[in-house]
């Protein structure tokens, strides 16, 4: 079985190492270079604490090969369990959350349900009269995303896969209903599969081979803060679900600052946007951190940020299926691609290769619940 992957970031890699491990002859084809799209300007997160079954079934799944990297690819990834911590100012929110815990505890993961003063105690800096309710899992983390990139390219390329960098697909070949292959703008590849794991380009793959699927790209913006008050290194990824506004610490006292401030949130050319830091944005996320914890004000200063890109449903989950014959697609993560890749991975091959997926049941993930009003509701996005 021949199989082409389309995007070389962290789920087309793990997608085309777990397809070559399962005996298929393996193309990866990346327009630019390996993780250079969304993978490598993501914040690394890797947690369980999802609001939907199947997200929290990718996360363990995916858990079983974070735990194992360094030793499954002489790769150390720099994986650090400082745990997150999600803050609830409503009581409807602290109810919410209470099913989350039931849920995810029901699947093996041991999230904690917290009051406010134990909150506190997870995360000092926390001004804990602004929420009544939290939750923590000190077994979520994060990651450097470039180093995952380099374990799973240096395994991929040794399973067997052609790995084409600045080969860019400019239509997908169909034969009836059925894909066949590619056009690249070095040539033809044909294959039994062609795996769209394109991230922000999702869509326009998909156009290529005559199909519309509802990935946007959306632009999001981190910023590398010196707070007022040092944050420490143990402290957790603690995230303000009401405002959307989060921290984690870095190295040395830094913090990185985030969240969507903008109620707009337009689309954006993946090929034209700018990948700097926005003055202004910044500044609001520090504010709006400020306004929850002690550990930025006024005097906290913006060291650097950058910009990169979430590839968003209307339901802020993937799409994984097989689209049509031929076609599978494996796109759509809304800002949970790199956490969910290994699991993914090993998916879209189960799909290649046996027609079925057993890992975790994604059926839920498939674009059909757009067209049935079935669509699926995440609520802990950041």
């Amino acid at each position: 079985m021949d199989a082409v992957v389309v995007g070389g970031g962290i789920v087309g890699l793990s997608s085309a190492y777990s397809l070559a491990q399962a005996g298929a002859d393996v193309t990866l084809l990346e327009k630019g270079s390996l993780g250079m799209g969304s993978t490598a300007r993501s914040a690394g997160g890797i947690r369980s604490q999802f609001s939907t079954r199947v997200n929290v079934e990718l996360s363990v799944a995916s858990r079983a090969v974070w735990d194992d990297f360094a030793e499954r690819f002489g790769v150390d990834i720099a994986y650090r369990k400082s745990g997150y911590l999600f803050v609830a100012r409503t009581e409807a929110t602290a109810e919410r959350f209470r099913e989350d815990v039931a849920m995810q505890n029901d699947l093996g993961v041991d999230t904690e349900y917290l009051d406010p003063a134990a909150a506190r105690e997870r995360c000092p800096g926390l001004i804990d009269d602004r929420f009544v309710a939290a939750t923590y899992n000190g077994a979520d983390g994060f990651a450097d995303p470039n180093l995952a990139v380099q374990g799973y390219a240096e395994a991929a390329r040794e399973a067997g896969v052609d790995v084409r960098t600045g080969t860019a697909v400019t239509d997908v070949r169909t034969d009836g209903d059925a894909v066949t292959g590619v056009d690249t703008d070095d040539g033809r590849i044909d294959g039994t599969f062609v795996v769209n794991a394109a991230g922000a380009w999702a869509g326009e793959v998909a156009e290529l081979a005559g199909v519309d699927l509802p990935i946007a790209p959306r632009r999001r913006q981190i910023a590398v803060v010196e707070p007022t008050q040092s944050v420490p290194e143990d402290v957790p990824l603690t995230i303000d679900l009401q405002t959307g506004s989060y921290f984690r610490p870095e190295r040395d006292g830094a913090a990185l600052v985030g969240g969507q401030f903008d109620e707009a949130d337009p689309d954006v050319d993946p090929d034209a946007y700018s990948e700097s830091l926005d003055i202004d944005w910044a500044a609001t996320a520090v504010e709006r951190a400020a306004d929850w914890t002690t550990y930025f004000d006024g005097d906290s200063r913006i060291r650097r940020g950058w910009a990169g890109l979430y590839a968003v449903t209307p339901d802020h989950h993937p799409i994984v299926e097989e689209t049509r014959p031929g076609l599978v697609t494996a796109a759509g993560f809304s800002g949970h691609g790199f956490q969910h890749a290994p699991a993914t991975g090993q998916i879209v091959a189960e799909l290649c290769v046996d027609g079925a997926a057993s890992l975790v049941d994604v059926d839920p993930l498939s674009s059909r619940r757009f067209e049935d009003g079935e669509a699926l509701v995440e609520r802990n996005v950041a």
